[in-house]
This record gives C-alpha cells, structure tokens and sequence, in this order.
C-alpha cells in the first residue's frame, strides 16, 4: 500500500440483522489518493459497507473513521468531507442538468458566483455542457450517471464514494465513466472509494482490491498482487454440450492441468501456456465423451482470483454449489 495520510480507516466494522452478520468483521484502510475498490456478487455486503461509512447505517460494533472523523461520533464532520454516488440514479428527471447541480450546490450554501463558474466548469468536465439546459428525461443512463458524478464534487468532496458507479450501463457508457472517473482522481487527487461487481471495472480503475464475499474479506491487494497468487499464467474456458464428473476427473489428470473449475457446462483450467495445452485438453474432452461447443484462452484475471478463494464464480446471484478440482487437491464445493 502506499504510504500517506489515511483517508479511511476501518477496525473490526460489523453490521448484523437479527443473528445474520451482513458485514463481519472487516478492517482495512485506503490512503489519499486511492482508486480502492470492494470487489464482490450481489448480496456479499459492499452497499451495507459504503452505508455505514457514510453514516447511513450505525454499525453493530466496530468503528470506522473517514478523513480522521468518526462515522457514529462525528457523522456530521464526515458527511462534509464525502461525496455519494448510490447505486440507484438520483437526478430528477424534470429538471434540466444545469438545475439538478445548481440545487445541490445551494444546499451547500456556496455563493453564487462560484456555484455558476464551478457548474460550468464541472459540465464540461464530464462531456454535458452542450445539454445543460436539457430535460434529464431526455438524458441517457450514461450521461445521468456524469451528471450525477458533477453534481456531487460541487462542494468540493475529500473521498467520493461510489456504490455500482456502472450498473445497467452499456459498455460504452461504462468506459466513458472510467475515463471520467481516473481523470477526476488524477486532476483533484481525490481519494475514490468504489463498489462493483464488474471485474473489468476493478482491474481498470483500482490501485488496490478488496475481494469481498458473504461479509467477509476474502483478499486484499493491487490487481497484479492478487494475481500472482494464483497457479498458472492463463485460463483455459470452454463451453460444453454436458459437463460430466468423468470430464472433469480426465481434465484434472493432466499433468499441466494446475486447477480446474467446473460449474453448469463449463470448464475453466489453470495453465502456464493456454495456446499450447488447448489442443490437449479439447483431446482428452473429446476421449471422455465430451463435445467443445466453444473456447477461450486468457491470461489470469480478478475473475479468477475470485473463483480461487471462493470456489464459485462472481457471476452468482445466489447459493450455488460448484466443483474447484486441482491438481492434487480434493475436490470441494462452494455455495
């Protein structure tokens, strides 16, 4: 990590609904000028996690401090240092873009010169100034997603949370607001604390990772330090016709086969050259009463960093039990 002020600072935080622990015992902090992101499915505690560090939700014990405040003690101190983007869009849609800024920027009580000078700067920052005087009915998901980004650094925020900045956005309205977002960092040296479930997301934007799953973290580090925990350099995808045990026993046997994960009619295998052991395994598929409907081969990613110390995909919505085959390892389940 690298060394400098801390913007967060998080011990032991927990937050439980009857006896259930949504989050459970977390702890970690993030220095000035991060992209720190909380990687995880749907349901693994990231939105209860940004809600009590924005003070939203008082924790069941533990603490957290944001800009040296504390969330429960001195919430008020911290509400002005932080900036939140929720996940669910927020701009009113009878307003233009220009009025939704200049209402949030009023509840702030900055004067009004240099409310007028920062919205017309912001606008353009994030590509809107060309439809500020728009309806945001007429908005697309991406650019009310900009909007909203301008719209909270109005006043000026220490740490902008961002809670699943991209879902539901097309893939060009996504990358739009990852090019927004690292030039915000790097031109403000604003520290950006992120949730997503969005691996491409993580590994984009992060220069650390906290893997989050059931509550818990799971691993934390830079994208290429998670990585380098895993067996292999490449992945191995295929899609089959059915995916058998006896396919995956004759997989898991080959002598350069590091792991396999299997799960519905797929099969994922950790290697050290993908181009070269492809053909192999399609071969030993194909011997195993197997048909290849399709395959991929790509260099380890936080997908797979996932799958290895959670034994199921982040693809998951619920419990769902999967194989994690290894070379040299039994085979467990995951749910």
């Amino acid at each position: 990590m690298t060394e400098g002020r801390k913007a967060v600072q998080v011990s032991g935080i927990t937050k439980k609904y009857g006896e259930a622990a949504v989050v459970d015992n977390v702890a970690f902090e993030v220095c000035e000028g991060e992209i720190f992101g909380f990687l995880g499915p749907n349901g693994a505690g990231k939105t209860t996690l940004v809600r009590m560090l924005t003070t939203l939700i008082v924790p069941t014990r533990g603490s957290a401090k944001i800009a040296g405040f504390d969330v429960v003690r001195e919430a008020g101190a911290v509400r002005r240092q932080i900036g939140v983007i929720p996940q669910a869009m927020t701009s009113d849609t009878d307003l233009t873009g220009y009025e939704n800024i200049d209402i949030y920027a009023r509840f702030y009580g900055i004067p009004a010169r240099e409310r007028k000078e920062r919205i017309q700067y912001l606008l353009e920052t994030v590509g809107l100034a060309a439809r500020a005087n728009d309806l945001v009915a007429a908005y697309s998901g991406g650019m009310r997603r900009r909007l909203e980004i301008a719209r909270v650094l109005m006043h000026r925020p220490k740490i902008l949370f961002l809670d699943e900045p991209t879902s539901g956005l097309d893939p060009q309205s996504r990358r739009a607001v990852w090019e927004l977002l690292d030039k915000i960092r790097q031109e403000d040296t604003m520290t950006l604390f992120l949730t997503t479930h969005y691996m491409e997301e993580a590994e984009a934007l992060c220069t650390r990772v906290a893997i989050i799953d059931a509550g818990k973290i799971v691993i934390l580090g830079s994208p290429q330090e998670l990585k380098q925990h895993l067996p292999g350099k490449d992945v191995i995808s295929l899609t089959l016709e059915k995916l058998s045990d006896a396919i995956g026993d004759s997989v898991k046997n080959l002598p350069f086969a590091h792991q396999v994960f299997a799960e519905d009619n797929s099969i994922r295998v950790a290697v050290d050259m993908g181009a070269r052991d492809l053909p192999a395994i399609m071969e030993v598929i194909r011997s195993a009463g197997g048909k290849v409907l399709s395959a991929t081969v790509h260099e380890q990613s936080l997908e797979d960093v996932f799958i290895y110390f959670t034994g199921r995909s982040i693809r998951d919505e619920g419990p769902k039990k999967v194989s994690l085959l290894s070379a040299g390892m039994p085979r467990r389940t995951g749910g």
